[in-house]
Protein backbone atom coordinates (compact mmCIF):
# COMPACT_ATOMS: atom_id res chain seq x y z
CA UNK A 1 0.00 0.00 0.00
CA UNK A 2 2.77 2.44 0.88
CA UNK A 3 4.56 2.01 -2.26
CA UNK A 4 1.28 2.61 -4.39
CA UNK A 5 0.74 5.77 -2.33
CA UNK A 6 4.03 6.70 -3.14
CA UNK A 7 4.20 6.06 -6.49
CA UNK A 8 1.16 8.07 -7.16
CA UNK A 9 2.60 11.00 -5.05
CA UNK A 10 5.44 10.52 -7.69
CA UNK A 11 3.57 10.76 -10.48
CA UNK A 12 1.03 14.23 -9.22
CA UNK A 13 3.93 16.41 -8.03
CA UNK A 14 6.14 15.26 -11.67
CA UNK A 15 9.70 14.00 -9.48
CA UNK A 16 10.77 12.73 -6.67
CA UNK A 17 10.11 14.34 -3.17
CA UNK A 18 11.52 17.36 -1.55
CA UNK A 19 10.35 17.61 1.87
CA UNK A 20 11.69 14.77 4.17
CA UNK A 21 10.37 11.66 4.98
CA UNK A 22 8.03 11.95 8.07
CA UNK A 23 7.02 15.49 7.38
CA UNK A 24 3.34 16.60 6.59
CA UNK A 25 0.14 15.27 7.90
CA UNK A 26 0.00 11.88 10.21
CA UNK A 27 -2.62 9.95 8.68
CA UNK A 28 -5.59 9.34 11.70
CA UNK A 29 -5.70 5.82 10.68
CA UNK A 30 -2.83 3.25 10.93
CA UNK A 31 -2.71 0.59 8.70
CA UNK A 32 -4.75 -2.01 11.03
CA UNK A 33 -7.52 0.03 11.28
CA UNK A 34 -7.83 1.15 7.93
CA UNK A 35 -7.72 -2.41 7.19
CA UNK A 36 -10.85 -3.40 9.29
CA UNK A 37 -13.03 -0.44 8.26
CA UNK A 38 -12.32 -1.78 4.86
CA UNK A 39 -13.30 -5.75 5.94
CA UNK A 40 -16.16 -3.82 7.85
CA UNK A 41 -17.57 -2.34 4.59
CA UNK A 42 -16.68 -5.64 2.60
CA UNK A 43 -18.59 -7.93 5.02
CA UNK A 44 -21.64 -5.91 5.76
CA UNK A 45 -21.78 -2.54 3.56
CA UNK A 46 -22.21 -0.16 6.24
CA UNK A 47 -22.22 3.47 4.82
CA UNK A 48 -18.91 4.98 5.22
CA UNK A 49 -20.84 7.53 7.92
CA UNK A 50 -22.07 4.94 9.94
CA UNK A 51 -17.80 3.72 9.75
CA UNK A 52 -16.57 7.34 10.57
CA UNK A 53 -18.98 7.78 13.77
CA UNK A 54 -17.85 4.04 15.32
CA UNK A 55 -13.93 5.30 14.27
CA UNK A 56 -14.38 8.92 15.52
CA UNK A 57 -12.84 10.07 12.22
CA UNK A 58 -14.37 12.14 9.13
CA UNK A 59 -15.94 10.63 6.56
CA UNK A 60 -13.69 10.89 3.84
CA UNK A 61 -11.14 9.63 6.29
CA UNK A 62 -12.63 6.31 5.77
CA UNK A 63 -13.62 6.41 2.16
CA UNK A 64 -9.63 6.96 1.74
CA UNK A 65 -8.78 3.74 3.64
CA UNK A 66 -11.24 1.84 1.29
CA UNK A 67 -9.89 2.96 -1.49
CA UNK A 68 -6.26 2.50 -0.80
CA UNK A 69 -6.82 -1.48 0.95
CA UNK A 70 -9.64 -2.78 -1.41
CA UNK A 71 -7.50 -3.07 -4.09
CA UNK A 72 -4.87 -5.12 -2.29
CA UNK A 73 -7.34 -7.52 -1.52
CA UNK A 74 -8.33 -7.79 -4.69
CA UNK A 75 -4.98 -8.55 -6.30
CA UNK A 76 -3.77 -10.79 -3.89
CA UNK A 77 -5.17 -13.89 -5.78
CA UNK A 78 -7.19 -16.61 -4.95
CA UNK A 79 -6.05 -19.82 -2.03
CA UNK A 80 -4.81 -23.30 -3.79
CA UNK A 81 -5.86 -25.90 -1.18
CA UNK A 82 -2.34 -27.76 0.66
CA UNK A 83 -0.20 -24.96 -1.32
CA UNK A 84 0.30 -22.36 1.20
CA UNK A 85 2.29 -19.76 -0.70
CA UNK A 86 0.56 -20.38 -4.06
CA UNK A 87 -2.16 -17.87 -5.23
CA UNK A 88 -4.28 -18.18 -8.41
CA UNK A 89 -3.99 -14.78 -10.27
CA UNK A 90 -5.05 -15.17 -13.76
CA UNK A 91 -7.68 -17.49 -15.82
CA UNK A 92 -4.40 -19.31 -17.15
CA UNK A 93 -3.50 -19.93 -13.80
CA UNK A 94 -6.82 -21.63 -12.69
CA UNK A 95 -6.17 -24.11 -15.74
CA UNK A 96 -2.36 -24.42 -15.34
CA UNK A 97 -3.31 -25.82 -12.06
CA UNK A 98 -6.24 -27.68 -12.98
CA UNK A 99 -4.49 -29.56 -15.45
CA UNK A 100 -1.76 -30.37 -13.35
CA UNK A 101 -3.41 -31.49 -10.24
CA UNK A 102 -6.21 -33.09 -12.62
CA UNK A 103 -8.93 -31.48 -10.88
CA UNK A 104 -12.84 -31.40 -12.45
CA UNK A 105 -13.67 -27.60 -12.43
CA UNK A 106 -17.55 -27.10 -12.02
CA UNK A 107 -18.56 -23.40 -13.74
CA UNK A 108 -21.75 -21.25 -12.81
CA UNK A 109 -22.72 -17.61 -13.39
CA UNK A 110 -24.17 -15.45 -10.38
CA UNK A 111 -25.92 -11.76 -10.49
CA UNK A 112 -26.03 -9.26 -7.91
CA UNK A 113 -27.99 -6.44 -8.13
CA UNK A 114 -27.03 -2.89 -8.51
CA UNK A 115 -28.18 0.54 -8.79
CA UNK A 116 -30.22 1.58 -12.21
CA UNK A 117 -28.36 3.79 -14.62
CA UNK A 118 -29.73 6.97 -14.61
CA UNK A 119 -32.08 7.71 -17.38
CA UNK A 120 -30.86 8.48 -21.37
CA UNK A 121 -27.46 7.08 -19.85
CA UNK A 122 -25.71 5.60 -23.11
CA UNK A 123 -25.56 1.46 -22.25
CA UNK A 124 -28.38 1.63 -19.91
CA UNK A 125 -30.12 -1.63 -21.32
CA UNK A 126 -26.86 -4.04 -20.87
CA UNK A 127 -27.49 -4.10 -17.12
CA UNK A 128 -30.82 -5.01 -17.17
CA UNK A 129 -31.18 -9.11 -16.83
CA UNK A 130 -33.30 -10.85 -19.16
CA UNK A 131 -33.53 -13.52 -16.34
CA UNK A 132 -34.35 -11.63 -13.23
CA UNK A 133 -36.00 -8.44 -15.02
CA UNK A 134 -33.71 -6.42 -12.88
CA UNK A 135 -30.52 -4.23 -13.18
CA UNK A 136 -27.38 -6.83 -12.58
CA UNK A 137 -23.86 -7.85 -12.85
CA UNK A 138 -23.11 -11.42 -13.93
CA UNK A 139 -19.90 -12.81 -12.52
CA UNK A 140 -18.68 -16.24 -13.40
CA UNK A 141 -17.63 -18.47 -10.67
CA UNK A 142 -15.65 -21.82 -10.77
CA UNK A 143 -15.05 -24.46 -8.23
CA UNK A 144 -13.44 -27.91 -7.71
CA UNK A 145 -15.58 -30.83 -6.31
CA UNK A 146 -15.51 -29.98 -3.00
CA UNK A 147 -16.92 -26.53 -3.14
CA UNK A 148 -13.41 -24.40 -2.90
CA UNK A 149 -12.62 -21.58 -4.99
CA UNK A 150 -9.78 -21.49 -6.90
CA UNK A 151 -11.57 -18.35 -8.98
CA UNK A 152 -14.61 -16.03 -9.50
CA UNK A 153 -14.85 -12.47 -11.22
CA UNK A 154 -14.93 -11.86 -15.19
CA UNK A 155 -17.29 -9.30 -14.80
CA UNK A 156 -20.31 -8.41 -17.23
CA UNK A 157 -23.04 -6.60 -17.96
CA UNK A 158 -26.55 -8.59 -16.71
CA UNK A 159 -27.68 -8.70 -20.27
CA UNK A 160 -24.52 -10.52 -21.32
CA UNK A 161 -25.54 -14.50 -21.93
CA UNK A 162 -23.28 -16.81 -20.37
CA UNK A 163 -22.25 -18.32 -23.36
CA UNK A 164 -21.35 -15.00 -25.04
CA UNK A 165 -19.09 -14.40 -21.75
CA UNK A 166 -17.55 -17.88 -22.65
CA UNK A 167 -16.38 -15.61 -26.12
CA UNK A 168 -15.31 -12.73 -24.46
CA UNK A 169 -14.02 -13.95 -21.63
CA UNK A 170 -11.40 -16.63 -22.79
CA UNK A 171 -13.10 -19.73 -20.99
CA UNK A 172 -13.32 -21.19 -24.82
CA UNK A 173 -9.65 -20.55 -25.70
CA UNK A 174 -8.04 -22.23 -22.12
CA UNK A 175 -10.14 -24.97 -22.81
CA UNK A 176 -8.69 -24.97 -26.40
CA UNK A 177 -5.13 -24.58 -25.16
CA UNK A 178 -5.26 -27.38 -22.28
CA UNK A 179 -7.12 -30.46 -23.87
CA UNK A 180 -6.61 -32.18 -20.15
CA UNK A 181 -8.75 -30.08 -18.25
CA UNK A 182 -12.64 -31.27 -17.46
CA UNK A 183 -15.51 -29.19 -16.22
CA UNK A 184 -19.41 -29.67 -15.07
CA UNK A 185 -21.74 -26.62 -16.30
CA UNK A 186 -25.16 -25.89 -16.39
CA UNK A 187 -27.73 -25.48 -19.37
CA UNK A 188 -26.45 -22.14 -20.39
CA UNK A 189 -23.25 -23.18 -21.06
CA UNK A 190 -24.43 -26.07 -23.64
CA UNK A 191 -22.72 -24.30 -26.75
CA UNK A 192 -19.40 -24.71 -24.62
CA UNK A 193 -20.63 -28.53 -24.00
CA UNK A 194 -21.48 -28.89 -27.64
CA UNK A 195 -17.75 -27.33 -28.93
CA UNK A 196 -15.83 -29.59 -26.46
CA UNK A 197 -17.58 -32.61 -25.92
CA UNK A 198 -14.85 -34.88 -24.11
CA UNK A 199 -14.30 -31.90 -21.73
CA UNK A 200 -17.28 -30.10 -20.59
CA UNK A 201 -20.00 -32.15 -19.30
CA UNK A 202 -23.85 -30.31 -19.17
CA UNK A 203 -26.89 -31.48 -18.52
CA UNK A 204 -28.93 -33.64 -21.32
CA UNK A 205 -32.07 -32.09 -23.58
CA UNK A 206 -35.60 -32.39 -22.11
CA UNK A 207 -37.33 -35.51 -23.79
CA UNK A 208 -40.20 -34.66 -26.68
CA UNK A 209 -43.76 -35.42 -24.56
CA UNK A 210 -44.60 -38.15 -26.69
CA UNK A 211 -40.80 -39.81 -25.83
CA UNK A 212 -41.47 -43.24 -24.01
CA UNK A 213 -41.56 -43.45 -20.18
CA UNK A 214 -37.82 -45.41 -20.30
CA UNK A 215 -36.77 -42.47 -21.67
CA UNK A 216 -38.09 -39.90 -19.42
CA UNK A 217 -36.70 -41.70 -16.58
CA UNK A 218 -33.27 -42.24 -17.94
CA UNK A 219 -33.27 -38.35 -18.72
CA UNK A 220 -34.49 -37.46 -14.97
CA UNK A 221 -31.95 -39.65 -13.23
CA UNK A 222 -29.34 -38.21 -15.34
CA UNK A 223 -30.04 -34.94 -14.84
CA UNK A 224 -29.98 -35.78 -11.39
CA UNK A 225 -26.79 -36.93 -11.07
CA UNK A 226 -25.65 -34.17 -13.07
CA UNK A 227 -27.34 -31.54 -10.26
CA UNK A 228 -25.42 -33.37 -7.52
CA UNK A 229 -22.03 -33.40 -9.11
CA UNK A 230 -22.67 -29.00 -9.84
CA UNK A 231 -24.07 -28.51 -6.31
CA UNK A 232 -20.62 -27.54 -4.83
CA UNK A 233 -20.48 -24.85 -7.13
CA UNK A 234 -23.61 -23.62 -6.48
CA UNK A 235 -23.14 -23.70 -2.32
CA UNK A 236 -19.82 -21.46 -2.98
CA UNK A 237 -22.02 -18.66 -4.87
CA UNK A 238 -24.02 -19.19 -1.75
CA UNK A 239 -20.80 -19.06 0.53
CA UNK A 240 -19.91 -15.63 -1.53
CA UNK A 241 -23.79 -14.15 -1.12
CA UNK A 242 -23.23 -14.37 2.68
CA UNK A 243 -21.40 -10.99 2.15
CA UNK A 244 -23.99 -8.25 1.83
CA UNK A 245 -22.19 -6.73 -1.30
CA UNK A 246 -22.42 -9.37 -3.45
CA UNK A 247 -26.58 -9.90 -2.39
CA UNK A 248 -27.64 -6.53 -3.29
CA UNK A 249 -24.51 -3.66 -4.79
CA UNK A 250 -25.19 -0.28 -3.51
CA UNK A 251 -22.09 1.05 -4.55
CA UNK A 252 -20.76 2.37 -7.73
CA UNK A 253 -20.99 -0.15 -10.53
CA UNK A 254 -17.26 0.85 -11.78
CA UNK A 255 -15.93 -0.61 -8.36
CA UNK A 256 -18.10 -3.74 -8.75
CA UNK A 257 -15.29 -5.96 -9.96
CA UNK A 258 -12.28 -4.81 -7.19
CA UNK A 259 -15.06 -5.53 -4.39
CA UNK A 260 -15.88 -8.53 -5.72
CA UNK A 261 -12.21 -9.72 -6.42
CA UNK A 262 -11.56 -8.71 -2.49
CA UNK A 263 -14.56 -10.59 -1.07
CA UNK A 264 -13.80 -13.44 -3.39
CA UNK A 265 -10.04 -13.62 -2.22
CA UNK A 266 -11.22 -13.70 1.36
CA UNK A 267 -13.67 -16.73 0.83
CA UNK A 268 -10.64 -18.90 -1.10
CA UNK A 269 -8.55 -18.29 2.02
CA UNK A 270 -11.29 -20.33 3.62
CA UNK A 271 -12.72 -22.85 1.76
CA UNK A 272 -8.90 -23.59 1.05
CA UNK A 273 -8.45 -24.52 4.66
CA UNK A 274 -11.28 -27.55 4.50
CA UNK A 275 -10.35 -31.11 4.67
CA UNK A 276 -9.86 -33.09 1.41
CA UNK A 277 -13.04 -35.43 1.19
CA UNK A 278 -12.01 -38.55 0.19
CA UNK A 279 -13.18 -40.43 -2.41
CA UNK A 280 -14.82 -44.20 -1.93
CA UNK A 281 -14.25 -47.00 -4.06
CA UNK A 282 -16.65 -47.76 -6.62
CA UNK A 283 -14.24 -51.47 -7.86
CA UNK A 284 -16.26 -54.52 -6.62
CA UNK A 285 -13.82 -56.26 -3.55
CA UNK A 286 -13.94 -59.73 -3.31
CA UNK A 287 -14.65 -60.64 0.32
CA UNK A 288 -13.02 -64.66 -0.24
CA UNK A 289 -11.98 -66.03 -2.73
CA UNK A 290 -15.41 -67.74 -4.52
CA UNK A 291 -13.71 -69.95 -7.17
CA UNK A 292 -12.85 -73.45 -5.30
Amino acid sequence: MEAARQSALREARGGERRRAEGAGRKPKLVFLDRLLVTLVHLRHQLPHVVLAELFEVDRSTVSAAIRQVRPLLAARGFAVPDRPGLRLKTLEDVFAYAEAEGVELRLDGAETQVRRPQADRPGRRAFVSGKRKQNTIKTTTFSDGQGRLPRSGLVRPGRMHDQTAVRTEGIAEQFRTRPGVKAKVDSGYLGLAKEFPGQVSAPPKKPKDEACDGDKHAWRETRRRQSSARICVEHTNAELRQWAPLRRFTGRRDTYAETHLAIASLVSDRSAQRATGRRTGTELVLVRDTVR
